[in-house]
């Protein structure tokens, strides 16, 4: 693998990370663009009744801009898209539009509802490409936690012409059968995995992955006790034994919550990422 030296070693010196996988020098991001006020509105959830609430937030202008569906976090049983409302302005002012959805929430919703559900919204940002100003061939998505569960299973596990064309995720759980007796794995799946060991494996994204899946960011504390950090880990060497690109950002000394609210060199390195993937070279 080849990483850029000088840019890696200023990382590594400011930010206490380690890095590995496809890293080139980072400049500075671009400076931020206008952003228009955010604005709800509703799409179909994946069962095709269900009405749910996305806000967009768009730079000024016409676009078409590349566009990231922001999936927020929770356990799979909470959460809401405010979670992720500043990420979703930090976007924007870099040229993209953020589209912060929201899902069905376990237990009354169970999987395979929530990947379902983003693979609606997806639909409904391409179907609509035009009124939200967004290049439908430039889709990327960013979740954190179950938020980057979500994320990655549409990266690996949708039909290749839904994909996204880039991922980020957060505190990733890649392999739900690392955690069996998780009471909110149990609340999401409904089933212990000794009864459903095929349906745990199918929610899980490290199952799914091969040479077509989405090039990917992932990023995580390495004091994270609630999501172990052996699960990025196991995500990013097996994208990289299939072929896909894929970035591993180490945060060292943070815990899973402190990783999602305090390290805006992710987010940096993240931006840059989707930047290089989404954005037309200029």
């Amino acid at each position: 693998m080849k990483i850029g030296i000088s840019g890696l070693a200023a990382l590594l010196l400011v930010a206490c990370v380690s890095v590995s996988g496809p890293v080139e020098k980072t400049p500075p991001l671009p400076e931020a663009q206008a952003v228009l006020a955010s604005e709800r509105l509703n799409y179909t959830g994946g069962d095709g009744r269900t009405t749910l609430q996305a806000a967009v937030t768009r730079p000024e202008g016409t676009g078409p801009f590349p566009a990231v569906v922001l999936i927020h976090g929770g356990g799979w049983t909470g959460g809401e898209p405010a979670d992720m409302a500043k990420l979703a302005d930090r976007l924007a002012q870099q040229g993209f539009v953020a589209f912060n959805i929201a899902y069905r929430l376990a237990p009354a919703a169970r999987h395979p509802a929530q990947i379902d559900d983003v693979a609606a919204a997806l639909n409904h940002l391409r179907a609509n490409a035009d009124a939200l100003h967004v290049d439908p061939a430039r889709i990327g998505v960013w979740g954190y936690s179950a938020g980057a569960h979500l994320a990655t299973l549409a990266g690996a596990r949708m039909p290749a012409e839904q994909r996204p064309q880039a991922v980020v995720a957060g505190g990733l759980p890649a392999d739900l059968r690392k955690y069996p007796k998780s009471p909110l794995i149990a609340k999401l799946m409904g089933t212990t995995l000794d009864e459903d060991a095929a349906g745990w494996a199918d929610a899980s994204p490290v199952t799914h992955v091969d040479a077509g899946s989405a090039p990917m960011w992932l990023y995580h504390g390495t004091w994270d006790w609630i999501v172990g950090v052996d699960n990025a880990e196991l995500m990013h060497a097996t994208l990289q034994d299939a072929g896909v690109e894929s970035t591993l950002y180490l945060i060292k000394g943070r815990g899973h919550f402190a990783s999602f609210l305090w390290h805006e060199g992710a987010e940096n390195g993240a931006l840059h990422f989707l930047r290089r993937h989404l954005q037309p070279a200029s």
